[in-house]
């Protein structure tokens, strides 16, 4: 925890900066839901005291809300509550390697991150297809009278989206995204204002989070079906060799071939080979569940560098 300021805060803004200050080290997204929550509570408490000026609200929420210092130190150690909550129960820890290899069955995170990634394809294609389609309309109507209020409602629902994805990040990868908007700044100007939203680097890192995530959602859409089709089909052999038993079905035999061939195409339609291809699919399922856990990790870190970078510095 840093050192409180020896100087009480004397506006909103000087108290955002020491409750910043003293937040530095923090995750990015847990800052960015403080600064929100501090800066509403006080411009609440400013608007509801229309005849006190800000010092003077400062002084008294300091005393009810709480110093900078004392606030940061307040998220922190929610936050490590919070997370104990809402982390699943972690899988019981393997000593062996076969333990720790199978054991992936029973994370929660290896689960989270295949029906994320799997369903990556729909969400990558909406968010593709808005932000392709806002930015050309936004072209066109900029030469229009009307085209200044679209491209704010443009760039305001490129934002809204980026929170949403953060709570699917957040919920499905396990990994911390902001749960609160950055907080809309209330000393400029309304050209001012629109001018931040234009300079500022997360609209635009935003932007291509949603373009990156078509082509990723097809990347891993192609290599889960691919796989899970393959492995499947592989576990799936002894039942599909009993079926063909059972009604008599002729599997067809190696005529023609070379002996060693023909050989190896018997021993693979036998109860030995439909083994072998059970126990490859099985092998197969388990090392895809480790792929797509290591996957959503690294899915996980982009978002977060996209969606949540620069939160350190006022939105």
């Amino acid at each position: 925890m840093n050192a409180p300021s020896s100087r009480p805060p004397r506006t909103i803004a000087e108290y955002l900066e020491q409750l910043r200050a003293a937040l530095r080290g923090a995750d990015p997204a847990l800052i960015q839901d403080a600064l929100y929550d501090a800066e509403e509570h006080l411009r609440a408490e400013l608007y509801e005291r229309p005849g006190r000026d800000e010092a003077a609200m400062l002084e008294h929420v300091v005393e009810s809300y709480g110093a900078p210092d004392e606030v940061a130190e307040i998220y922190r150690d929610q936050e490590i509550k919070i997370q104990r909550a809402i982390r699943p129960p972690p899988p019981p820890k393997r000593r062996s390697a076969a333990g720790r290899f199978f054991g992936v069955i029973a994370d929660p995170r290896a689960w989270g991150a295949l029906f994320y990634l799997l369903f990556g394809l729909v969400t990558g294609i909406a968010y593709f297809t808005w932000v392709v389609a806002g930015l050309s309309m936004s072209l066109g109507f900029s030469v229009l009278i009307i085209g200044l209020p679209f491209i704010v409602l443009f760039f305001g629902s490129v934002r809204g989206l980026a929170l949403l994805e953060g709570r699917l990040v957040e919920t499905m990868l396990g990994v911390r995204m902001p749960r609160r908007p950055p907080y809309p700044p209330r000393d400029m100007t309304l050209f001012q204002r629109i001018g931040a939203m234009f300079t500022d680097p997360r609209s635009w890192s935003s932007m291509l989070y949603a373009l990156l995530l078509l082509p990723l959602g097809i990347f891993y859409f192609t290599l889960i079906v691919t796989w899970l089709a393959v492995s499947l089909s592989f576990i799936a052999a002894p039942v599909l060799k009993l079926v063909a038993a059972t009604q008599h079905w002729d599997v067809g035999t190696c005529t023609g071939g070379p002996d060693w061939l023909c050989n190896g195409v018997e021993w693979m339609n036998g109860w030995g080979g439909v083994t072998v291809l059970c126990l490859l699919g099985l092998l197969l399922f388990f090392t895809m569940l480790h792929v797509v856990r290591g996957l959503g990790y690294l899915h996980g870190q982009l978002a977060k560098l996209l969606l949540v970078r620069g939160v350190e510095q006022r939105a």
